[in-house]
């Protein structure tokens, strides 16, 4: 049996011997400001833990540590962007989602302002228990009027979301997976644009339709269900608001198959709630079915064993893909 250590319950996502980028959002952002004297980085006392210190070291000039006062933080990027400034900000998900959301809605999103909002430990990415998981943060973010929300599966699209997030005029919420997060995306077609899904590999038996990491999973899962002579797709959509309506539309039109959605959130407002919504609203031969977290304060632990607990590691997606099937 692997003895867990510690370290199992800090966000880090990679297996033994997996392919990884070391921050390459705080990697990107550097170099995008290389050409772009509007990018500044802005954070509440959170650098080294979103990546962002990696900016602070290339562009010192150009870096605001606020404290930690996520408020404030949000409430001054706010005064950036109207000053002709690109902020990005960083903290962790549950600060922006439930501490200074009031400040996102009204100082930033309403007047359309270009503030950029990456967040870490998005999900169950962490396992210090309900004060650092940020189960509920698409839920919350969805519901603000032109906030483009952005839930990347690896590197690849971490990297390739930054640069959109940079180049898109208006607000931009975008989960944030930091340290060494591995590269999935580089075996497949396509690059990441808000908005679009990509079909990473087409399936007769099931179709997962995911975002996030748990595109990652699926992917894995897809596999080992190919064992058992299931042939399982996987469409990753990982721009949740605007959703990709027609690829989710297409998905829905083709019989015989089982569609599930998947996602590292909880039940309730989330990715999984927007698929089902649009697949009630336009109909569709396929029975449906989801993965995601219970609506529940989650426990603290090792990750794994917490994905293990709550349906969302490889193994668990695959034994209840078997059981719908």
């Amino acid at each position: 049996m692997t003895r867990l250590r510690t370290s199992a319950m800090i966000a880090s996502l990679a297996a033994d011997g997996q392919k990884v980028t070391t921050a390459p959002f705080g990697h990107t952002l550097a170099r995008l400001a290389e050409t772009r004297s509007d990018i500044v980085g802005m954070t509440a006392d959170l650098g080294k833990y979103t990546d962002l210190h990696i900016f602070a070291e290339s562009h010192p000039d150009r870096f605001y540590q606020m404290g930690m006062a996520e408020q404030l933080l949000m409430a001054s990027a706010a005064g950036m962007a109207r000053e002709g400034f690109t902020p990005f900000v960083t903290t962790y998900a549950v600060f922006a989602a439930r501490r200074a959301y009031d400040f996102i809605y009204m100082a930033i999103a309403e007047d359309r302002l270009n503030v950029k909002i990456a967040c870490a430990l998005p999900g169950l990415t962490t396992g210090y228990g309900p004060s650092h998981q940020g189960t509920d943060d698409l839920a919350i973010f969805r519901a603000i009027p032109g906030l483009v929300v952005i839930d990347p599966c690896d590197a690849v699209d971490v990297e390739q979301a930054t640069e959109a997030a940079a180049n898109h005029v208006g607000p931009v919420y975008m989960r944030l997976l930091r340290g060494h997060v591995p590269r999935v995306l580089d075996d497949f077609a396509g690059r990441f644009e808000i908005g679009k899904a990509r079909l990473l590999r087409d399936g007769a038996d099931v179709l997962f339709i995911s975002t996030g990491i748990l595109t990652m999973r699926v992917l894995e899962a897809a596999t080992a269900l190919s064992g058992d002579r299931i042939d399982a797709g996987v469409l990753h959509m990982p721009t949740v608001k605007p959703l990709d309506l027609a690829a989710i539309t297409a998905a829905l039109q083709r019989p015989g198959r089982l569609i599930i959605v998947a996602e590292n959130h909880t039940t309730p407002g989330g990715f999984g709630e927007a698929v089902l919504a649009q697949a009630a609203l336009h109909g569709g031969a396929a029975p449906m079915r989801q993965i995601a977290l219970p609506d529940a304060f989650l426990d603290a632990g090792a990750l794994p064993t917490l994905h293990d607990r709550y349906g969302i590691s490889t193994k668990t997606i695959v034994e209840r893909v078997k059981a719908w099937l």
